[in-house]
């Protein structure tokens, strides 16, 4: 589904918006396109770390609002990110042992923004999402977050399993939502802790698990084994909230 609020066409809108420091997502180049002005914008793509895709013709007229694309089409950030020491400084101005969401590479924007609305209801303190392969703070996923966004900060990083491993030498734990794990109810999931979903098809990559120091699973009796990426959040987010409200004896 296209985000048409966040769509910026054209060679020279695109190369500026690049270079204004606006948060530019992922940019569409027509394939086997390679002039000067395509050059540009594939090197100062690249400076920022920007993804960058070559598409055929039909995919980005598809992507197209105005039919003037000129062979470029870039996606924008309809909100701004933080930075994981956003997320951490939010705790310590709180004094609460920081309790963050890590995505790893959730890709559908109703998801993400159900998942930053469950992230303020629990009391998250931020949530962590990819850069690569995986949907960003487009317009749908800031609209879903029913105004979350403005109190959950939210961070990209490039590597969540080295992003995994630097918060866990800062003291935090971290379970990811898989099936074959420990019941939820029987893991202590209090203290400095982080909840990693995974993809919405493939579940948690082997990388980023081997990374979680225990794997969560919900128990279930139904005749499918698995949940929406936002509700498996939401249930595991509840009883993260649930045993930090006992220890603290609430």
């Amino acid at each position: 589904m296209r985000d048409e609020s966040t769509i910026i066409e054209g060679r020279n809108a695109v190369l500026e918006a690049i270079r204004s420091g606006q948060t530019v997502e992922r940019v569409f180049i027509l394939q086997n396109s390679y002039d000067g002005p395509i050059h540009t914008i594939l090197r100062e793509a690249r400076k920022k770390k920007i993804r960058t895709d070559m598409v055929s013709k039909q995919r980005l007229d598809e992507m197209s609002t105005t039919g003037k694309h000129q062979g470029v089409i870039a996606y924008i950030a309809a909100y701004h990110y933080s930075e994981v020491s956003d997320i951490l400084d939010a705790a310590r101005e709180k004094g609460e042992d920081p309790f963050v969401f890590v995505l790893d590479d959730i890709e559908d924007p109703h998801n993400l923004g159900a998942i930053i609305r469950t992230a303020n209801q629990v009391g998250a303190h931020g949530v962590i999402i990819a850069k690569n392969r995986a949907v960003g703070l487009t317009a749908s996923a800031v609209k879903a977050s029913a105004g979350a966004i403005n109190y959950v900060p939210v961070a990209q990083v490039t590597n969540i399993s080295r992003t995994i491993k630097e918060l866990k030498e800062q003291g935090l734990w971290f379970a990811c939502a898989d099936m074959g794990g420990t019941t939820m109810y029987d893991l202590d999931m209090t203290g400095p802790f982080g909840l990693v979903i995974g993809n919405e098809g493939k579940g948690v990559s082997d990388l980023v698990k081997k990374n979680c120091d225990m794997v969560a699973t919900i128990p279930m009796k139904g005749d499918i084994d698995s949940l929406n990426a936002s509700v498996a959040c939401g249930v595991l987010a509840y009883e993260v909230f649930r045993q930090r409200r006992v220890k603290a004896g609430k």
